[in-house]
């Protein structure tokens, strides 16, 4: 998470959004060609039913899901029982909930996807539907909600940078491997399947790793916001101890099991 990454981030973002901006029969020839994949039903962009493909799809997204729970649980236990020590360093818990919450979260499905009325390229007049094309900068499109710009599954994908991004450093240039991997094999497969244009992929990425570098040098690069593990437990040990005290005095002063002064 250094600037050679924003950067480059930044780079993309620019020859992308120009590139298809000006010409955006560039990202409708690469839909086209994944519209004229037809199966033996007559279904067009017949990749989004190849069940191998869909299967990809689906484990995925679980990357996500199957890294996020263990935090979210962490952070669980410790606001049922304050007293007891984080499982997970506090500012990872800050950093991987923040960043999954305001990149795919807010950002993506909430800011865009139900604002920015472009539709899909499965629904657009030039690919065999009824709605209009509309560049990736135009929010006028037809579509009403849950629209194409930005691909929530590719954000969600490459919201992996992040808990990549804490990776012990000998291992952190693979674990950023594998979150790229990851979220190119997403934007791969929703292209192919006629949900996104080639522009929603790109931005769906840049956007997460931009909210996730911003995220990062708040918490633990710049000197006046960065946070420390001990500061974020003590913060959830203030907001958590209240209940944690009702609690015990419902039960008649005995702690719940689990919880040690310390």
């Amino acid at each position: 998470m250094n600037r050679t990454g924003l950067i480059i981030a930044l780079v993309i973002a620019a020859v992308n959004g120009l590139a298809l901006g000006l010409f955006p029969d560039l990202e409708l020839s690469v839909s086209r060609h994944f519209h004229d994949v037809v199966d033996a039903g007559g279904n067009t962009f017949a990749w989004r039913i190849d069940p191998p493909l869909m299967m990809a799809r689906d484990i995925g997204l679980w990357v996500g899901t199957a890294i996020i729970i263990p935090v979210l649980a962490a952070l669980a236990i410790k606001l049922i029982l304050p007293t007891r020590k984080l499982l997970i360093p506090g500012r990872a818990i800050v950093f991987l909930v923040a960043t999954l919450a305001l990149g795919p979260g807010l950002l993506v499905n909430v800011v865009l996807k139900d604002h920015w009325g472009r539709s899909r390229p499965i629904d657009v007049t030039q690919l065999g539907g009824t709605e209009h094309y509309v560049r990736w900068w135009d929010p006028r499109g037809d579509c009403p909600n849950n629209c194409s710009f930005v691909s929530g599954d590719v954000a969600g994908a490459f919201w992996t940078l992040a808990p990549a991004a804490l990776v012990p450093a000998p291992w952190r240039a693979l674990a950023y491997g594998a979150a790229l991997a990851l979220g190119t094999g997403m934007a791969a497969l929703r292209v192919m399947a006629g949900g996104h244009f080639l522009s929603d992929v790109v931005f769906a990425g840049v956007f997460t790793f931009l909210v996730i570098w911003l995220a990062h040098a708040l918490i633990y690069r710049w000197p006046r916001t960065r946070l420390s593990d001990l500061g974020v437990e003590h913060a959830i040990e203030r907001i958590a101890m209240p209940g944690y005290r009702a609690l015990c005095s419902l039960l008649g002063g005995k702690r719940p099991r689990g919880g040690n002064e310390r």
